[in-house]
């Protein structure tokens, strides 16, 4: 298990940006497996397998989403710009971004971002670096009580690596 991380590290490293896009399943799923009590229950997701249509009547979450609802998923992608420098939540999204885009309404939800709440606060990453996060998927609608935010789908209790 260590010479598989050990090994896409160094890929990686050298790695072009396609180059990472293409191995980014690979990394995700290797870096969630440095954790060997989740390695069981690890189930990779990508921004394309979020919602099954995008249209007139809004988002409808994919199949896929319904049914991993609750347990445990890796995703890779970029940390939107943070509300502040250490922080237990941030916004995932697919492509590096310069401005916030948890900051719309329910109605307005992007289809290509998540929200991560972390285990505990943590540093934030520059919003160029990719990073894994693997915690338990939540569906629906639902309002943070802190700071009044919206979001459609959350990774909760949840870790984040660079990759």
């Amino acid at each position: 298990e260590e010479e598989v991380v050990h090994g896409l590290r160094a890929r990686l490293q050298t790695a072009t940006r396609r180059d990472l896009l293409r191995h980014a399943g690979s990394a995700a799923i290797a870096i969630a497996l440095s954790r060997p009590a989740a390695a069981a229950a690890l189930t990779p997701l990508t921004f394309e397998q979020l919602y099954k249509s995008i249209g007139v009547r809004g988002l409808q979450f994919s199949d896929l989403v319904l049914a991993l609802k609750g347990q445990t998923v890796v995703m890779q992608g970029y940390m939107a710009p943070p509300l502040k420098a250490e922080s237990k939540f941030f916004v995932l999204t697919r492509e590096p971004m310069a401005i916030c885009p948890f900051c719309q309404s329910d109605a307005d939800w992007p289809s290509d971002i998540v929200v991560v709440y972390l285990d505990r606060a943590t540093p934030m990453i520059d919003g160029g670096e990719a990073v894994a996060v693997r915690g338990r998927l939540e569906v629906g609608s639902a309002t943070d009580d802190a700071t009044g935010f919206v979001s459609q789908i959350r990774i909760v209790d949840a870790v984040v690596r660079r990759i």
